[in-house]
């Protein structure tokens, strides 16, 4: 069941975007560095090159041939249509989009073609809750790190349900334009640029391995460890994480912990100030 009517997360404000379905994190080289480089030339192609539908086939093989196709899942399509749709370069998506064209869609000649494009709402939009939307759509503001972050579902969960159970209700979404408290918050999910605790296996994303067209998931092995379980050990999945030692794990236990009680303070501060 769906909430009330809502922004859809790909371009939920015009300060970022989210183009995760379109594959742009499906490369093997997903590095912002690596998209901004790619994003930044298909852009400048289209508007150079692309004046009507007979010049898409060309544009198309152009960019297939320039860039490194290499993904790491190969049942997920990568769409060469994907570029910045702003002059500041804070918002990704189809450069096919009748948006961007005056009006003109030209989305028919897209691998998934028009119909699915413009249908299609991804399993975040289901199955994140209001608050988890919300302060998400608050919390962050930069297309690459929101993107990642908005398609881990069960990262933004576990995070939510950790600051939840510290305060003993449901965080309240407009908590999160405190600046203290998004700040806090913010920093959380730039984990996902610099885990210190990632593993270095390039066929990793997120909780997920690869191998070709198959994905699973490897737990982490806390037995080896001589720990238990912890408690985070959803957040350490989304994370990519891989400890070598128990005192590794320690302290990825205390960086989280330390993230969320004093995002819990925060909240606690804004919401008597209010």
């Amino acid at each position: 069941m769906h909430d009330e009517p809502f922004t859809h997360l790909c371009q939920p404000d015009g300060g970022k975007s989210c183009a995760a379905c379109c594959g742009i994190y499906n490369y093997v080289d997903s590095s912002r560095r690596a998209l901004v480089a790619r994003l930044q030339r298909r852009t400048e192609l289209f508007h150079r090159d692309v004046r009507t539908t007979t010049d898409l086939p060309s544009f198309s093989g152009l960019i297939r041939a320039e860039e490194d196709q290499s993904r790491r899942f190969e049942v997920i399509y990568c769409c060469e249509y994907v570029g910045f749709l702003d002059d500041k370069e804070t918002k990704v998506g189809c450069l096919l989009h009748p948006a961007q064209n005056g009006g003109n869609d030209l989305r028919d000649v897209s691998f998934y073609g028009r119909e699915l494009c413009d249908g299609h709402l991804c399993p975040s939009y289901s199955f994140l809750n209001r608050t988890e939307k919300l302060a998400l759509i608050d919390i962050l503001d930069d297309w690459y790190l929101y993107g990642l972050c908005i398609t881990d579902i069960d990262l933004v969960k576990e995070y939510f349900r950790h600051i939840g159970d510290l305060l003993g209700e449901t965080p309240a979404p407009a908590r999160f334009r405190a600046e203290a408290v998004r700040g806090i918050a913010r920093r959380f999910f730039e984990f996902k640029l610099d885990w210190p605790f990632r593993s270095p296996e390039v066929n990793r994303f997120g909780r997920f391995y690869f191998d070709g067209a198959q994905h699973m998931i490897r737990p982490i092995d806390y037995t080896a460890l001589g720990c238990e379980r912890s408690r985070f050990d959803g957040i350490f999945l989304s994370l990519s994480s891989k400890f070598r030692t128990p005192e590794e794990l320690r302290e990825a236990e205390r960086l989280l912990w330390e993230n969320i009680s004093a995002l819990a303070a925060a909240y606690n501060d804004a919401s008597r100030s209010s």
